[in-house]
This record gives C-alpha cells, structure tokens and sequence, in this order.
C-alpha cells in the first residue's frame, strides 16, 4: 500500500509538471498573437463610442472615460440632453477640472415630466448646436453627449444630422454617446458598442426609488 501512496505522488507530481508546461505553452502563444495584434495596430484614432442598451451604467460608464481624459490633461466636453431639471452631482464633482471642462445640461427633465414635445424637440436641437461646436473644436480631446440616443429615439433629432456632424470631427478626437435605443445607422458608424444588459433593477424589481450616489 506504500508502494501505491509513492506511485500516486509520483504520477501527480507528474501531472501537475505537464499541467503547468502545457498551461506556460498556452500563454505563451497567447502572448505571442497578442504581441503580434498590437505590433500591427493604428497607434491612434479618433473613436466613435457608443453606449447603449435597457441596462444602467452608460452615462456611468461614459464618465469614467472623461475621467481619464482629464487626468491625461486633455480638454472635455460633456452636453447632456434630456436632463437638466436638477443639478447633476457629477458637475459639481467635475467642477474642480473647470480649467479643462465644460458641463452643459441643456434638457427639461423626462418627457412624461416636461409634457410638451415641441419645447422638447426646440431644448435637443438646441443642444445638438452647441455639442457640433465641441466635436469641431480640435482642443476638445473627448466630447460626451449623454443621452442623445433617447433624443433621437424619440424623434427629436435626425440621425443623419448626428452623423454628418460627427464626419466632421477631428481625426484624432473621441466622441462618446449613450442612452438606451442607440439606432442601428449610429451602431454602424461606431468604433466602440457596448449594449447595457438589464437583469434585475431595483425601482422595477423591488420598489425602491432613485438614490443618490446610484442613479445621480
């Protein structure tokens, strides 16, 4: 029974030498693909990023690329439609980079809170102006246009518009748009997509009601 104890140490010994050859082979060819993806790609270029999807985190998500901008030292911009009827946390937050950022909520509220759709559509396009003014400007390295997709889902601007302004933008510089209904012409010009998946929610699924530091 020793003699068998010895033979199974052996063979796990064994084992776990081939295991962990096998698994260093792995990666190295991994490292060696991933080497080679990199050696041939575009050192830089101006991306088109959108986020969208039913799921939270977009305009989440979207600020913590402007975060890294600004750490990098870059000048952004962030034109948020829709909201506007309260003070967004994160402009008072954003406000110690005055010197590199402009913050601008142009919107009314929702829709079921503003009631009045003409006033809605003259608030987006209004908005729309002043965004083309930053994806234009060649000194605003990020430009974030946080909830323009439920502005076009609705109708309130065309997306033929959008994408004409954004040809527009210079070679090197970002521009990154979220909300929910992102329509397909837009996902198809994008560099970047991600769609937002919703599994649970706690307003929907438990009752409980926006709260700060969570949803704004």
């Amino acid at each position: 029974m020793q003699n068998d104890q010895v033979g199974n140490n052996v063979r796990s010994s064994t084992n776990a030498a081939l295991n962990d050859q096998q698994y260093r082979q792995k990666m190295q060819r991994r490292k060696e693909v991933q080497d080679q993806r990199i050696a041939e790609a575009v050192p830089e270029k101006g991306l088109i990023v959108v986020h969208t999807g039913n799921g939270k985190g977009k305009t989440t998500a979207a600020l913590g690329m402007v975060l890294r901008s600004l750490g990098h030292g870059y000048k952004v911009a962030i034109v948020q439609f829709i909201k506007g009827a309260w003070e967004p946390s994160e402009k008072r937050v954003f406000s110690l980079w005055e010197d590199q950022l402009v913050f601008h909520a142009m919107g009314e509220g929702f829709t079921w809170e503003t009631q009045d759709r003409d006033r809605d559509i003259e608030k987006a396009q209004a908005a729309w102006q002043r965004s083309l003014e930053y994806i234009q400007n060649p000194e605003y390295k990020l430009v974030l246009l946080d909830e323009v997709n439920i502005a076009l889902k609705l109708g309130y601007l065309e997306v033929e518009d959008i994408l004409d302004g954004l040809a527009k933008k210079p070679q090197d510089n970002h521009v990154i748009l979220t909300g929910r209904g992102a329509p397909h012409q837009l996902i198809q010009q994008a560099d970047l997509v991600t769609e937002m998946t919703l599994v649970k929610h706690p307003f929907r699924d438990q009752g409980v009601k926006a709260q700060p530091g969570i949803e704004y």
